[in-house]
């Protein structure tokens, strides 16, 4: 792991069992060590299992998990990966139905939507309805409002943290 690290936590809300190994596998992948997962019933969907598991590994780590996880069916899914010094935080989430939503993250892990986002929903928006639904989908409502569910039915469940020794 040369150059800056960060750290960041991967949130697999639904999976189905049999994606489980290939989940880990991807992410043994990604992070450049052994990775297994302790996975739990999901009781948002009894059929389905889900795991949380902290990561700390080089700054893009995030991105580069998103994209191995992406597109297998009934994965939901969310990562996040810290600010650094000298990059932003972010938040990227995943559902069958919606694909991928990628978000800056403050210190606070608020969304942060650019300036240039804003002005253009502005300017494109023919009215206050339009406007808003614009910074709905610059905010990831739809997102948050499909994945809360598998969400809440993870409190209280323990996260491990994963990094490479020596």
């Amino acid at each position: 792991m040369k150059g800056s690290l960060t750290r960041g936590v991967l949130f697999v809300h639904t999976s189905p069992r049999a994606l489980c190994p290939h989940i880990e596998w991807a992410a043994t992948d990604v992070l450049g060590y052994p990775v297994k997962l302790v996975w739990t019933a999901q009781p948002a969907a009894p059929d389905f299992v889900r795991c949380e598991v902290a990561w700390t590994g080089p700054i893009g780590t995030g991105a580069k998990l998103t994209s191995a996880l992406r597109g297998w069916d009934h994965l939901r899914f969310e990562v996040t990966e810290e600010a650094t010094a000298s990059t932003d935080g972010s938040r990227w989430s995943h559902t069958p139905e919606l694909g991928i939503f990628h978000a800056q993250m403050d210190t606070c892990g608020n969304t942060v939507v650019p300036e240039d986002r804003i002005r253009q929903a502005m300017f494109e928006s023919k009215n206050d309805q339009e406007f808003r639904s614009r910074l709905s989908l610059a905010l990831g409502t739809a997102w948050d409002e499909e994945l809360e569910p598998f969400r809440y039915a993870g409190d209280g469940v323990p996260v491990r943290w994963l990094h490479r020794v020596g």
